[in-house]
């Protein structure tokens, strides 16, 4: 083996991960694709009684009824904007490591773009903000400042349980009550 040869095998490239690229307004964010299930079109919704504005509704995926969040509402208090570009990511929603995975909808805007780099690129911007734990750390590009949404911190304790109740109702004692 040459020496060029030899040297190239001992450094490991080191490893990229693929990020969904969308916006909120002007700015730009990414989720890591690992944790997207599926992108699709924005589908009607059934709406939640009494959730917070920013949770958009429910609606039926393969037999499952999976919650959906607005992220402009829920980020920057103001719906998404209805674009042809808008659209409905599911992703692996985990409260924590241990717990299994759920679906869970974002409603995105200009979700259309992926982006390619090694996770080290995203850097702290000084920030402790505890009112969005969700928003992570930011990546410099030609194109300005792109965010990290972590998937895992979206959620508080209450709408979690809103969302997902650790005992869902059992719809024969709903008939009980009939």
């Amino acid at each position: 083996m040459s020496e060029l040869a030899g040297r190239r095998a001992a450094v490991a490239p080191a490893k990229q991960s693929l990020f969904l690229v969308f916006r909120i307004g002007d700015e730009r964010y990414a989720l890591q694709a690992i944790d997207v299930a599926e992108v699709l079109p924005r589908v009607p919704l059934k709406p939640i009684a009494k959730a917070p504005a920013w949770v958009a509704g429910v609606f039926a995926y393969r037999g499952a009824v999976v919650p959906v969040i607005d992220l402009s509402a829920l980020t920057f208090g103001r719906p998404a904007q209805v674009r042809t570009s808008t659209r409905l990511v599911l992703v692996h929603y985990r409260a924590d490591e241990t717990a299994p995975a759920q679906l869970l909808g974002l409603i995105l805007e200009q979700a259309t773009d992926t982006l390619r780099c090694h996770p080290s690129q995203f850097q702290p911007y000084g920030l402790d903000n505890r009112q969005a734990p969700y928003l992570g750390p930011v990546r410099e590009d030609a194109q300005g400042l792109l965010q990290w949404v972590r998937i895992a911190d979206l959620l508080d304790d209450s709408v979690r349980a809103l969302l997902f109740p650790a005992q869902p109702l059992d719809p024969a004692l709903l008939e009980e009550r009939s």
